[in-house]
């Protein structure tokens, strides 16, 4: 199983994994057509030119885990455009 097959496996549990890492994300995001565009300090912006669709979040330093709001809202996303 692939790196962004097993992250993806992770935002799919019932409740979401709260240890996804930031590369972990970006990994499933850029394998479903994600490009991501850099905003100001450590906000993100994920674009899916097909779905013409968005996902703004911030990228979390120091440490590495994703805050459990942003993955909320990333799996409300997917979901909406039919990519989980």
């Amino acid at each position: 199983m692939a790196k962004h097959e097993k992250a993806l496996a992770k935002l799919c549990l019932t409740p979401p994994s709260s240890d996804i890492k930031w590369n972990e994300l970006k990994s499933v995001l850029e394998h479903l057509g994600y490009e991501e565009k850099r905003g100001s300090g450590s906000r993100r912006k994920f674009y899916h030119k097909e779905k013409n669709a968005l996902i703004i979040c911030h990228q979390p330093h120091p440490s590495p885990d994703v805050d459990k709001g942003c993955i909320a809202d990333v799996i409300e996303h997917l979901k909406t455009y039919g990519f989980i």
